[in-house]
């Protein structure tokens, strides 16, 4: 059973009651309707009451202390992880998921709790699958003919849950009493303990859409499908179903040698997704299909693996689509959603679509039909010598625009800060096989294992990126990350072949300091106007004060911890992110920060120090007046208790 608390005000109600009609493709200016601010994944907002003058006169204007933790204090068998949860504010409420799939709606001015929704998911898990208790947020979604609000849940245990957006309240006429059971229309009987769902579900026109999350680590080539589902917003009917997977004669099917569309699993959309009300299309962001690392028992290219397709979001039928990796060997999903962007390319109007990738890619394409913006060329790669593996000769390379990352490895890439380390850089790379991407895994016991450039951990991941729509550029955070790559073969009763631990310490440098040359964490705006890349700046100080280092007077390096390179917000003049402090002696300092850059010009224009170290995307919204930033911090079972921060200028200011 479910336990819903309220604690409404009248005050509140009428608010709610009284907000005007809008969707979440154009939500009003102050407020933020979904993951990323709207249906295009835009990220950005235009308020401007925080500016660069006053940035870093930002203080705490509330806190709230996440429901998760009462649960988890009383319950030692729940590890709850880091609260990742970006918050919505629509309608005169803030809207959080907590990372055990509770829903809570707080009062935008001061944080107060106002209902809170409990599905008491972790009565029905001991642990969900792949990463554990850690959930990316709630679906806002308004009815365009009653104009009723609702707000929308895919919990752990595999169910699908819609509320009353004022009161908390299960939607009786949605699903069976508010709830839709996710488990079973997936067309091929799954094991639940290997499928979960920890990002919120996508909202386009008045279809919600539905991904999941599946164990990375897996022994079997058996695995359950990643398959994307549509379901109707007011009903919580099933609309349609996308196989990620071909099935039977469906298009792609060829694609999967010795029919292995059968068995074959994941291939599944774990991030968030963007849309386009107009268009009436939704972009499935596709992951690696079973497993990441080998792909004997599934020869052939592997459509729609690490692919974007385009999917008509009232019939669920393919309308466009793109693969970015044939045969995927190197954990290159895509973590993220792309984003939505007008943009005049050599005189030509578009409403583009791009797509940033773990492999520092950036892919542009006309939104309505696919065309590549820019050509995209498929060049010939390396052949492995993996027994039974299967490597396509070639990869996809866009032209434009340039990569936003470190690609591939050479000599040239190693440290240099002075001549000790770079000899000991050398030697250690000595030990391994350089070279360009996509350079495929070796057995373990060969002579070396490879080094993958980008890593899994590397280029983009999955808190994304942003555009600013009255200049077409876009905003990516990444990081530099390196891995060594090797397989080892697997024993009976295990039917996968080879499989390698994705979660491997990165390759490491002289003395604790990364292998390659600066910037380790970065953000890059790319003009997509033009294709050219507008400015890059380094994201935190880096390892400048390791003793190395400390008495060469180094600038910014760019943080090298942790994998993701931080969720970043456009505003009307600044680009905000997480972390990336500069100046201070401890990186852990820099790590608790939001920092801000000049969004034109990628200036450092200074950090906020937090409680803790954030761990959600942050957004914006305007209530009474006040332009209020919020994020999620902690959690993850360490000393800093997962809370909700507000931050606005002082009175005075405001």
């Amino acid at each position: 059973m479910s336990e819903m608390t309220r604690l409404i005000t009248i005050a509140a109600l009428a608010l709610v009651l009284g907000a005007e009609l809008t969707t979440a493709q154009h939500p009003p200016p102050g407020e933020w309707h979904a993951f990323g601010a709207d249906t295009g994944n835009s990220k950005y907002s235009p308020l401007d009451q925080i500016d660069a003058t006053n940035f870093t006169d930002l203080e705490i204007a509330w806190r709230w202390a996440s429901i998760s933790k009462a649960v988890a204090d009383t319950r030692s068998e729940i590890n709850a992880g880091l609260f990742k949860a970006t918050a919505l504010m629509a309608d005169g409420l803030v809207y959080i998921a907590t990372a055990l799939s509770q829903v809570a709606a707080l009062d935008p001015g001061t944080g107060a709790l106002v209902w809170y929704y409990d599905p008491k998911t972790y009565d029905q898990l001991d642990r969900p699958a792949n990463i554990g208790w850690q959930h990316r947020g709630v679906s806002f979604w308004r009815d365009g003919d009653t104009d009723d609000t609702r707000i929308f849940i895919a919990t752990h245990d595999l169910r699908l849950h819609g509320l009353d957006a004022r009161t908390g309240e299960l939607e009786a006429g949605f699903g069976d009493g508010g709830i839709v059971d996710l488990s079973t229309t997936l067309g091929r009987e799954i094991d639940r303990s290997r499928i979960t769902h920890s990002s919120p579900v996508a909202v386009v026109r008045d279809t919600l859409v539905v991904g999941s999350s599946l164990t990375d680590q897996t022994t079997t080539r058996e695995a359950p499908p990643g398959h994307v589902r549509g379901f109707d917003a007011h009903t919580g009917a099933m609309k349609w179903i996308f196989h990620t997977i071909p099935q039977g004669d469906e298009f792609g099917v060829d694609s999967w040698g010795n029919e292995s569309w059968r068995y074959s699993g994941h291939t599944n959309v774990w991030g968030n997704m963007a849309g386009d009300d107009e268009l009436g299309i939704v972009y499935l962001p596709i992951s690696t299909p079973t497993n990441d690392w080998y792909g004997g028992m599934r020869p052939g290219d592997n459509l729609f693996a690490e692919s974007v397709v385009a999917v008509d979001v009232e019939t669920g039928q393919r309308l466009w689509h793109f693969q970015a990796v044939h045969h995927g060997l190197w954990d290159y999903d895509f973590p993220t959603a792309g984003n939505m962007l007008d943009i005049t390319v050599d005189g030509r109007d578009i409403r583009a679509y791009a797509q940033a990738s773990k492999q520092a890619f950036p892919y542009v394409f006309d939104a309505a039909t696919g065309e590549p913006v820019w050509p995209i060329e498929e060049r010939p790669v390396l052949a492995g010598d993996v027994p039974g593996e299967w490597y396509s000769p070639t990869q996809p390379f866009p032209t434009k625009p340039a990569p936003f990352d470190l690609q591939g490895i050479t000599v040239d890439d190693l440290i240099d800060f002075t001549p000790e380390l770079r000899a000991e850089a050398i030697e250690i790379a000595d030990r391994a096989v350089l070279g360009p991407i996509f350079l495929p895994p070796t057995v373990r016991g060969q002579p070396k294992p490879i080094i993958q450039s980008p890593g899994p951990g590397g280029g983009v991941n999955w808190p994304g990126t942003a555009v600013d729509p009255e200049t077409g550029t876009m905003f990516i955070p990444s990081q530099t990350r390196l891995r060594a790559l090797e397989v080892v073969e697997y024993e009976p009763p295990a039917t996968v072949g080879y499989f390698t631990d994705p979660w491997a310490v990165p390759v490491p440098g002289p003395r604790g300091l990364p292998l390659v040359k600066p910037p380790y964490k970065r953000i890059t705006a790319i003009d997509m106007n033009s294709g050219d890349h507008a400015w890059m700046s380094p994201h935190g100080d880096g390892p400048r004060n390791h003793p190395a280092l400390r008495d060469l007077n180094l600038p910014a390096l760019g943080g090298h911890s942790g994998i993701h390179g931080g969720g970043p917000l456009a505003t009307k003049t600044l680009l905000i992110v997480n972390s990336g402090a500069r100046y201070v002696e401890d990186m852990a300092e820099s790590a608790r920060a939001l920092t801000a850059y000049h969004k034109r010009t990628g200036e450092y224009l200074g950090s906020v120090m937090l409680p803790a170290v954030p761990s959600g995307n942050a957004m914006t919204y305007l209530w009474e007046g006040t332009q209020y930033v919020v994020v999620a911090v902690g959690g993850g079972g360490g000393a800093a208790a997962p809370e909700l921060i507000a931050l606005a200028l002082p009175t005075s200011e405001s």
